[in-house]
């Protein structure tokens, strides 16, 4: 799958209703009440404690960043499948995956969240198999205070071992936060349900697991 395709795949199929109206299943800033719940599938246990490896990974600034240097501060990286826009509906099927709806509210939530998480000094990245273009235009759109970065050759997710699911006929990455620190992933999340209280969630383990020194 290029990133030409997983583009293309990526900009159609959303919708989101303007705010004077009221809301329905296709409204991208709100989570259904009836979505499946993800199950844990051990596809994560191997990731405490493992290394972060040495990938350079664009951000939405345009900018170079190495993962492994990243990782020496505590960072959070919440990982999801992917933003869907204004105007599109969302593709058939995607509600019924278990942890695949939600990526807008999850994302919003680290957003009204980014000042806690700041004063508890730690750096936060969303990550998606996105393209760079793509995730740009979340971001002006979500006025959001931090990077995304694009992992659109899977170069992060395979050397992790990330879990990933297939859509459509494109690989998309499962919803997890990674917490590094010191080089190491200090802490994982998976499954995460629901994303729109996941920061929340996040914040709490934080603000109750202070590093040394902070």
């Amino acid at each position: 799958m290029t990133r030409r395709s997983l583009f293309t795949l990526a900009t159609v199929g959303w919708a989101a209703q303007r705010k004077d109206e009221p809301m329905k299943k296709g409204d991208l800033y709100h989570i259904p009440s009836d979505l499946p719940v993800p199950v844990d599938d051990g596809a994560c246990r191997h990731l405490a404690g493992m290394q972060v490896p040495a990938i350079t990974l664009v951000s939405t600034t345009n900018r170079r960043v190495n993962m492994a240097n990243q990782a020496r501060e505590r960072t959070v990286v919440y990982g999801y499948p992917r933003t869907g826009r204004p105007g599109q509906p969302i593709p058939k099927g995607w509600d019924e995956i278990p942890g695949a709806r939600g990526c807008t509210p999850e994302t919003c939530s680290f957003r009204d969240h980014y000042k806690r998480l700041r004063e508890l000094q730690v750096h936060v990245f969303g990550l998606s198999t996105q393209t760079t273009e793509y995730q740009q235009e979340v971001v002006q759109r979500l006025h959001l205070p931090f990077e995304m970065l694009s992992d659109a050759d899977f170069a992060f997710t395979n050397a992790l071992r990330l879990p990933t699911f297939e859509f459509a006929g494109v690989r998309l990455l499962k919803r997890l936060t990674l917490i590094m620190a010191a080089g190491r992933i200090e802490k994982v999340f998976y499954p995460v349900f629901p994303p729109d209280k996941h920061a929340e969630e996040v914040v709490g383990w934080l603000a109750s697991h202070p590093r040394v020194g902070s």
